[in-house]
């Protein structure tokens, strides 16, 4: 047995095991939310029309005994790309940030537990209150807070908006429905000061996809910050990060949650 098997029994979890007893759930201190759409769930690396990935994990994105994922069954396992393979199902996914982000994050924090929530092509309608991508969100984290034996919800990374970049009305309305999400969702998770990490979108419709992303750096709630991804790579569709801007991507969303919000000291040893 692989020293990486080994520690992954050591953990109660299988690799490929889909369901595990409460009782041999690993206990995931640090969990973060990975929610928003289609660069969130991941298209680096997707290719021939959106239809197949091209299976390149960059070493910043290599899986490790070290994160985990909570999977559509609400079960724990070792985290991989397409991270949201079983989540954002009806598309293909690839790379995205959320690999990258744990990598850099377990080096401080230790056993990382990822609950993956995003779907692509949806707009910020979509994950109001009482809608099934909100409630299947929120859902997840519950889930992920009792299968980690009260691991602590430490952040919600959200990448989404690209959707709301179609029409005046949308994107001028971004920033309230945005707001509400965040009040929202810190409610029913009884976290009033969750940390919120979004990303200001490097692509959309051109005609209002800057009122979008001054709506996202306006922001100004507590325990709110925001990565600009403009300028980070884009395929050839224009709209999808590279896998090289998702690597990029999870390592800053990692330093802002690092330098804004983690109350752990490096080890010294």
């Amino acid at each position: 047995m692989s020293k990486q098997n080994s520690n992954l029994k050591g953990m109660g979890i299988s690799r490929s095991s889909n369901s595990q007893s409460q009782s041999e759930a690993p206990k995931c201190e640090q969990i973060f939310v990975l929610s928003g759409q289609s660069n969130m769930a991941g298209r680096g690396g997707v290719i021939d029309h959106n239809k197949r990935w091209d299976g390149v994990v960059p070493p910043e994105c290599q899986p490790n005994p070290s994160i985990l994922r909570l999977n559509a069954h609400l079960s724990w396992e070792e985290a991989r790309e397409p991270l949201h393979a079983d989540i954002d199902a009806r598309k293909q996914c690839g790379v995205g940030p959320g690999m990258a982000f744990a990598n850099m994050v377990r080096e401080r924090v230790g056993l990382v537990g990822l609950v993956p929530c995003a779907v692509g092509g949806t707009a910020i309608k979509e994950w109001a209150r009482g809608e099934h991508l909100y409630e299947n969100m929120v859902k997840r984290v519950r889930a992920a807070m009792k299968e980690g034996e009260g691991g602590e919800v430490k952040a919600l990374l959200w990448y989404q908006g690209e959707s709301d970049t179609s029409t005046h009305h949308d994107a001028e309305a971004y920033q309230g429905k945005m707001e509400k999400l965040i009040s929202d969702v810190r409610e029913d998770l009884q976290l009033p000061l969750l940390p919120i990490i979004q990303v200001a979108i490097a692509s959309g419709d051109e005609k209002y996809m800057e009122i979008v992303r001054e709506a996202q750096l306006r922001i100004k709630l507590p325990n709110v910050a925001c990565v600009d991804a403009k300028g980070l790579p884009l395929k050839g569709d224009n709209l999808h990060l590279t896998t090289k801007a998702q690597v990029k991507l999870g390592q800053m969303l990692a330093d802002a949650y690092l330098n804004n919000f983690d109350s752990s000291k490096p080890s010294s040893s």
